[in-house]
């Protein structure tokens, strides 16, 4: 069985074509992470969230925690 690989989308926020993160959300379930890279540079570093870790910070972005206005 060949092991999963990452799946990179993007917000459909992200549609202006300015500074983007991709995530790969289909090994959350596989791996227990959830990896994030930046959109401009697909073979640079990627960064490997814990699951919590990534759920958390959607539920504070959808929440205004990070709002600054």
């Amino acid at each position: 069985m060949m092991p999963e690989s990452p799946r990179w989308f993007k917000s459909s926020y992200s549609s202006n074509g300015g500074d983007c993160v991709e995530v790969a959300a289909n090994l959350a379930a596989v791996r227990g992470i959830v990896p994030v890279r930046d959109s401009k540079v697909l073979g640079g570093p990627v960064v490997e969230v814990p699951v919590a870790a990534f759920a958390a910070f959607v539920t504070g972005v959808r929440g205004g925690t990070f709002d600054t206005v």
